[in-house]
């Protein structure tokens, strides 16, 4: 941030703590901040959390946020904003956003949710301010390397299509104990989601649906053997923009050899129902700890003939840890998850850019070199 804001934050979770902190201490102009939460005392408890665990005087306050009707201390907060940060479930991510519009609000969310992403494109398509979505880990920073390294490959080769892309993101624990081979390293909600919901893909040249966990295999990263499948959400809107140029794209999820077979096994005791999500969530929820120690692996390669006829690969493979924020120390999905957030918002808030900003609309070589991103994620060539 390069000026003085006022940037409000809906939710009180993880990522918001997150996001708080990284703008009090990384900012080169200080934000005031605003921790909006239907949980008041959290939303102090988050507050205060940020204010002490910022090394630079910030001004952190809480106040009562409803996410369906705006009642009057809510309005003066927004009233008072420049700029609304959504780090609450993805189903409010609608309400959220007709309320910065409203508002004239700058917005930036981080859910994977395909209809509720679809019903803000349409809302805010008249927005005086702009609204950058779907801008977290994943989907978010994985796109935008993606998209990046696609305009590269074309450019270094001299053309214009290329046969794979491919994009996968896990949100890991360090270790893995049968019989689920995982653990919790954030909130649990949406992941039985993207297990269930299918996934939008590129298959021959076209853009098309495919059913999450259907493709599942194993790959090497760095020496150390992962599995990867299928889910909803990752790829953004990749597949509309690169309809045409890439054969074949797809977002998968990284896991430790084992989980997704575990996963599998839970299904098949499930009654195919209204209330699959829901039933494999509670199984989840009920058999898998959460942990506190965490890694981010990250992948991205492109594939596809040169000029010449020649075939070439190039491939990005990222590992994120926990890091050391101010006076806290912040687990990596923490840290990879909020700067691609707050690096949406302050180029909104830089650039006035008005309207829905998606992800492969972002400029990648400016985005991945921002002071926030290089923070986390390091350089990319």
């Amino acid at each position: 941030m390069k000026n003085p804001y006022h940037i409000i934050i809906a939710g009180a979770g993880g990522i918001a703590e997150a996001v708080g902190l990284i703008l009090a201490e990384w900012s080169a102009v200080t934000p005031t901040i605003y921790i909006g939460d239907q949980d008041l005392t959290k939303a102090q408890s988050v507050a205060d959390w940020i204010k002490n665990g910022s090394t630079k005087p910030c001004q952190v306050h809480a106040f009562f946020l409803d996410a369906k009707t705006i009642n009057s201390n809510m309005h003066s907060v927004f009233e008072k904003g420049d700029a609304l940060l959504d780090c609450l479930p993805g189903s409010l991510a609608p309400n959220m956003a007709q309320m910065a519009k409203d508002h004239q609000l700058y917005y930036a969310n981080l859910t994977e949710y395909v209809a509720e992403t679809n019903q803000i494109i349409n809302l805010a398509k008249d927005a005086q301010t702009g609204f950058v979505l779907q801008t977290g880990l994943a989907p978010g920073y994985i796109d935008v390397l993606a998209n990046y390294m696609f305009q590269n490959f074309c450019k270094q080769y001299e053309v214009e299509q290329v046969d794979t892309l491919e994009l996968k993101v896990g949100a890991l624990t360090n270790h893995a104990i049968p019989p689920h081979y995982y653990g919790f390293t954030w909130s649990p909600v949406g992941v039985a989601t993207e297990y269930l919901k299918d996934c939008i893909v590129i298959r021959d040249y076209k853009k098309t649906t495919l059913p999450a966990l259907s493709e599942r295999r194993q790959l090497i990263i760095d020496g150390i053997p992962y599995e990867e499948d299928l889910t909803s959400g990752g790829a953004a809107d990749l597949p509309d923009a690169l309809s045409g140029k890439v054969k074949r794209l797809d977002y998968k999820t990284l896991r430790h050899p084992g989980h997704y077979g575990w996963v599998e096994n839970q299904l098949k005791s499930l009654k195919q129902s209204e209330t699959l999500i829901s039933d494999l969530q509670q199984i989840m929820q009920t058999e898998i700890p959460h942990i506190q120690d965490d890694q981010i692996v990250i992948y991205a390669a492109v594939e596809g003939k040169d000029a010449s006829g020649t075939l070439r690969r190039q491939e990005i493979a990222k590992r994120i840890h926990p890091q050391q924020v101010g006076k806290h120390t912040l687990r990596a999905i923490q840290t990879s998850t909020a700067t691609p957030l707050i690096q949406a918002i302050s180029w909104l808030l830089e650039t006035k850019t008005k309207g829905i900003v998606l992800q492969s609309q972002l400029d990648a070589a400016a985005f991945l070199k921002g002071d926030f991103i290089k923070r986390v994620y390091g350089e990319v060539e």
